[in-house]
């Protein structure tokens, strides 16, 4: 099984859902940088369960402890340790499926591979082991601020709900509603279907749009591990994800060439495009421009209703849904996607050190 992610900045998460903690383990962080504990764990309570009407009402302080890695509240270059423990489990809402396969989550596929699996809340494969990847993103995006590069998601669409292109919000107000939309009239629409389709004991999909700006020209490592490659596998890699596109995406194939190249100026010295459909990677290297990206969600596995599956044996049963679930991820998804990209951006930042001489 891969845990581990990253070549120079590298991480390995541990846990499972239900077990007493998961923490993760962070490789490759230089020495002398200053630590923000409060700054993390802002970033975990972004993620974590409970946080409103439109989420699980799972409860989980998701306070985080630095085992190692940091003295004096300063990285020493050794690998950093975390743990978040685990309080609110409720194992036993999960006892009816010990036998059973939920449909469309991993129950089935990590029994054949394994021959065993935490049934527990999904044991390795439930979205809980996240909460370790954002307590090393706040690391990685400690270390991105140094440069000046500055990461940002949010929630552009939930169901038919579409929230205006990026570039016409201010993406500080994502955090002024509990949806996550920096629009507040797409929000307040949001949150409504959202409701609704809780109080149906049901769940819906949607968007998460990545922005990352202030990017150094340069970074990305051609020819397999091209920046929007390793992006894209990072966002692939979150649970519930089903697709990923950057730049001018799937709608790109509509335009001539002639429409979708971006023309090179000089911008008092500075090199730049006039356009920004590339999404600020060419060639799978950064440009210097924003790099823009949408992630899409599935919905929620667990439903509230019964559902028909086969157990073990493979005979035909009925699964109720049961427990404390999402209606829709992304609210809580949008902090995540920040990790994983502020990962992706520390571990080239670091690599782009040793691409040419003088080093």
């Amino acid at each position: 099984m891969s845990n581990s992610y990253g070549t120079l900045f590298k991480i390995t998460t541990f846990g499972e859902s239900h077990g007493p903690a998961i923490g993760v383990i962070i490789d490759g962080c230089p020495a002398g940088l200053p630590v923000d504990e409060a700054f993390i764990q802002a970033e975990l309570d972004r993620r974590k369960p409970g946080q409103s009407k439109i989420t699980t009402q799972r409860k989980e302080d998701d306070t985080f402890r630095i085992l190692s890695g940091v003295f004096e509240g300063t990285t020493t270059g050794t690998p950093i340790a975390m743990v978040i423990e685990n309080q609110d489990q409720r194992s036993k809402d999960y006892s009816h499926i010990a036998e059973a396969f939920r449909p469309s989550h991993a129950d089935f596929t990590y029994e054949a591979k394994y021959g065993i699996r935490d049934y527990r809340g999904g044991g390795r494969s439930s979205a809980r082991e996240t909460a370790a990847r954002v307590a090393a993103g706040a690391i990685a995006k400690l270390l991105l601020k140094k440069s000046g590069i500055d990461v940002n998601a949010f929630v552009s669409r939930v169901g038919d709900i579409e929230a205006p292109p990026y570039t016409t919000l201010d993406l500080t107000k994502t955090e002024d509603n509990i949806v996550r939309c920096p629009d507040a009239a797409t929000a307040e629409k949001m949150i409504a279907l959202i409701d609704q389709v809780r109080l149906d004991r049901d769940t819906i999909g949607g968007v998460v749009t990545g922005v990352i700006r202030n990017v150094p020209v340069g970074l990305g490592e051609p020819v397999f591990d091209k920046l929007h490659a390793e992006l894209g596998k990072a966002m692939l890699g979150i649970n519930a994800v089903k697709g990923f596109e950057y730049g001018s995406g799937f709608a790109g194939i509509k335009l001539r060439g002639s429409q979708h190249n971006d023309e090179f100026y000089n911008d008092g010295g500075k090199i730049r495009t006039r356009t920004n459909l590339s999404g600020g990677i060419q060639g799978g290297i950064s440009n210097g421009e924003d790099i823009y990206f949408n992630v899409a969600f599935k919905p929620v596995a667990t439903i509230m209703q019964d559902q028909a599956s086969v157990d073990k044996a493979g005979n035909e049963v009925t699964v109720s849904g049961k427990g404390r679930h999402d209606p829709c991820v992304v609210p809580r998804a949008v902090p995540i996607v920040e990790a994983m990209a502020a990962l992706v951006l520390a571990d080239f930042l670091l690599r782009s050190k040793v691409s040419k001489l003088p080093l």
